[in-house]
């Protein structure tokens, strides 16, 4: 639960609570929140106390009882429960987590945009899970879009693995002949078993039904591509990067390290800048050539600028670069 709040929803909201106008999603951002985290205080309070009577008073603002065990619990109320929004959410955590795994598998930083990611789908269903938190999946795994494929598609080639240690224990001396069965799968087969969860075959004519714990089903990389699944889920990363994918990837590290400057030098989220960087790395310059409207407005930056030679500044270290650069409060 903590890790859903604080690793997912606090994180993936962080624009929503960073926004200038408090907008109605900005006011739901931080409801939503707020309701969370009183219930957290109010949980921890009796093993807890001092803390959550902390945390309480901070959340209240005066409003309510004076103290946090003076609170009552809500009651449940399963109306607020939606059932389909939560199965979404698994499936975007799930894909992100697979996506997140191939990107450390292919040692691609996180920063570094990607093209796609491709997700088979068995059925419309899940289509339009997918679908309706593509945005989020997107933003969480920095990929441009999401590709759908059916297994009809022919594009994901799978094979079969016999699980001999559930298969040992159901089916003892027949074992061997189980596996090998197993290991003959054809693809219509495999993609049966993922479908309707059993597949009826036969073993030196006697029928048996397998299920999905009996096999585990991988699926083979293709050029360009890392595959990853987590049951009869699975997701191929595009990790081939064009010049421009490049040029992206460097404007984030060095938007990164800007603000971690603006942070060691003190200053308000409000305040604007001047960027000065010395024009010694061409793949630098052609990085800010192209995306140098994004990170002006991610770093409150008014002018970003190249000089021959930078002084009095600090050197931003990143990949294979070291970049002197001096950072200036913009008076107007």
């Amino acid at each position: 639960m903590t890790d859903h709040l604080s690793n997912w929803y606090v994180r993936l909201s962080r624009r929503r609570f960073w926004k200038g106008e408090l907008t109605t999603d900005k006011r739901g951002a931080y409801e939503t929140l707020n309701e969370c985290l009183t219930t957290v205080a109010q949980l921890m309070a009796p093993i807890a106390p001092f803390f959550a009577e902390w945390l309480y008073r901070n959340l209240s603002g005066g409003q309510g009882p004076e103290s946090v065990h003076l609170t009552l619990l809500a009651a449940a109320d399963a109306t607020r429960i939606d059932r389909a929004l939560e199965e979404r959410m698994e499936l975007a955590q799930r894909i992100s987590s697979l996506a997140h795994s191939l990107r450390k598998k292919s040692v691609l930083k996180v920063r570094q945009p990607l093209q796609r990611i491709l997700v088979p789908v068995l059925n419309d269903t899940t289509k339009e899970q997918v679908g309706l938190v593509e945005d989020l999946i997107c933003a969480e795994i920095n990929v441009k879009h999401i590709e759908f494929l059916t297994d009809e598609s022919g594009v994901l080639v799978k094979s079969v693995k016999p699980n001999f240690k559930r298969l040992g224990q159901q089916y003892g001396p027949r074992l061997k002949a189980v596996g090998a069965r197993i290991q003959a799968m054809t693809a219509a087969e495999i993609s049966r078993l993922e479908k309707e969860g059993s597949l009826a075959v036969e073993v030196n004519g006697e029928p048996i039904t397998l299920a999905p714990d009996d096999v585990e089903i991988r699926t083979d990389d293709l050029p360009g591509w890392l595959v990853a699944t987590d049951g009869p889920l699975t997701v191929a990363l595009d990790v081939t990067l064009t010049n421009e994918l490049r040029q992206e990837g460097l404007a984030r590290e060095l938007v990164n390290r800007l603000q971690n400057l603006r942070k060691d030098s003190g200053l308000e989220v409000q305040d604007r800048i001047r960027v000065t960087l010395a024009d010694q790395e061409p793949a630098l310059t052609a990085a800010v050539a192209a995306f140098g409207d994004y990170i002006r407005t991610e770093t409150q930056a008014l002018a970003l600028d190249f000089a021959p030679a930078v002084t009095g500044g600090s050197v931003l270290e990143f990949d294979d670069f070291a970049v002197p650069v001096r950072l200036e409060v913009a008076t107007s």
